[in-house]
């Protein structure tokens, strides 16, 4: 009988190495492509993330003295916002555009809209579904000034009051906040519409029979089976309709620049005017990084609201 002497240890920590050797060129080889992309998000994402964090604490401004030399202030920039009752203001007005336009708003609209999609005739649907879109897809500037005729004292609103026999409303002067939420509400209730009607689609018919049968009617099957099936959905879509309020500009300062006598002046004008009307570009910068703040703030509550399941 025959036998074969094991290999030796040299050979084979000699092949081991050779295998890892081999493993890290295709690794490196496979990484090349990617290096351009990584040197572009580097340059072009991670260095203005830096550099804002940096003028966030300092004096910098577009004129003056911070224009001039540009100096360290620590947390000053941001005692200065909190002890500013013009900055408290504007996070008044955008917790109340953000909870009226798209928590509410946009959202309520868009399920009531997606249901009734549902059960809809196909031509009907699809206008409906057309109307929504368009109004989806129009340019921010576009809509807002769409929205400051409808809204003006001579638009489009007061000549249907008006034939109607009502009294005219100048909103943009009145409830200037409530018109641009309006306004919001108009334009992006179709995101919530196609998430809904998407999420709806996936929802097996029979669960709905079941509950028929059982006793449940149209408001008890909308309760007890379509939200608890389309959380996660509900709960996606409220963390991104509220992270695109937060941040919308051109449709507020087309239909009021913030005004009347900041009415509507929510923290994306009012880091503008900070920062380019009034040339403080580090001030600006660090209200900017605190409505970053409340938006990692919305999305971590929004994300408590996702079961387990989805988390992973």
């Amino acid at each position: 009988m025959t036998t074969h002497a094991p290999p030796a240890p040299e050979r084979t920590a000699s092949a081991r190495r050779g295998r890892s050797n081999l493993g890290d060129r295709l690794t490196t080889a496979r990484a090349l492509p990617m290096l351009p992309a990584g040197l572009l998000l580097i340059g072009f994402m991670l260095g203005p993330i830096l550099y804002s964090l940096y003028l966030a604490f300092t004096d910098s401004a577009i004129r003056g003295d911070g224009a001039a030399s540009t100096s360290f202030v620590g947390v000053s920039n941001f005692v200065d916002a909190f002890t500013d009752g013009d900055f408290w203001n504007s996070v008044a007005l955008t917790l109340v555009f953000t909870i009226v336009s798209a928590v509410i708003g946009q959202n309520v609209l868009g399920m009531l809209l997606a249901l009734l999609m549902e059960r809809a005739q196909r031509i009907l649907s699809f206008v409906v579904t057309s109307i929504v879109i368009a109004a989806w897809i129009l340019p921010e500037v576009v809509a807002g000034y769409l929205l400051y005729t409808f809204f003006a004292d001579e638009g489009s609103l007061n000549t249907l009051l008006g034939a109607i026999g009502l009294p005219a409303q100048d909103l943009l002067f009145s409830a200037p906040i409530l018109a641009v939420s309006f306004a919001n509400i108009w334009r992006g209730t179709a995101f919530s519409m196609l998430v809904y009607s998407a999420a709806l689609s996936s929802v097996p018919s029979d669960v709905y029979e079941s509950a028929a049968l059982d006793g449940a009617g149209p408001v008890r099957r909308f309760r007890s089976v379509t939200v608890p099936l389309l959380r996660p959905a509900i709960a996606t879509n409220l963390m991104l309709t509220t992270l695109q309020t937060l941040s919308v500009f051109g449709l507020i300062f087309i239909m009021t620049g913030g005004g009347p006598a900041r009415q509507s002046q929510t923290l994306p004008l009012y880091m503008y005017e900070q920062a380019f009307s009034y040339g403080q570009l580090g001030y600006g910068t660090a209200v900017a990084l605190l409505l970053l703040l409340i938006g990692a703030a919305a999305s971590l509550v929004y994300l408590r609201l996702l079961p387990e399941e989805d988390k992973r």
